[in-house]
């Protein structure tokens, strides 16, 4: 479980942040890009996706979304405490790639209550999503930056004391 000197948790990492940013609420970068310069077919087709991700989210949300935040927070609490409290290096690997993800998740359903209050459409609605792709670029450039930092820290530490 030697997951910060393990090639495939850095795979893992930099595919999460890669997936998560490529995609924003449903659209992909290509199509918001297409629809900003050209309009027309291309901005109805980002203004259609957009508004079949937001709905979709927001029923999830308005139907469970005080049990699935709940069982978010407890399973990140969990695996906090196995992290930090017990110092398995799994579980702070765990921790540090899903406690960013969370909050870009927060992030999109807050971003859907606004699209869904504002009618977002065309130019507003380019640029929310572009902004939220900016932030979620941002999370995930800070977020691999402390994971690194962390992960190198755990490996000199552990090779020095012979762990």
């Amino acid at each position: 479980m030697r997951s910060f000197s393990s090639v495939w948790f850095w795979i893992v990492l930099a595919i999460a942040w890669s997936s998560a940013s490529q995609t924003v609420m449903g659209a992909p970068y290509d199509l918001i890009l297409k629809a900003r310069r050209k309009g027309g077919q291309a901005s109805e087709d980002l203004n259609t996706i957009v508004g079949i991700f937001v709905r979709r989210r927001l029923t999830v949300v308005r139907r469970a979304g005080h049990w699935v935040l709940g069982f978010q927070v407890m399973v990140l609490t969990a695996v906090c405490i196995m992290a930090f409290g017990y110092g398995l290096e799994f579980a702070q690997a765990v921790f540090l790639l899903f406690l960013p993800l969370a909050l870009t998740q927060f992030m999109a359903v807050r971003l859907a209550f606004r699209i869904e209050h504002d009618h977002m459409r065309d130019e507003r609605l380019h640029r929310a999503l572009l902004r939220h792709r900016l932030w979620v670029q941002l999370i995930g450039l800070i977020a691999i930056f402390v994971t690194a930092i962390w992960g190198m820290l755990h490996v000199m530490t552990a090779s020095v004391l012979g762990f």
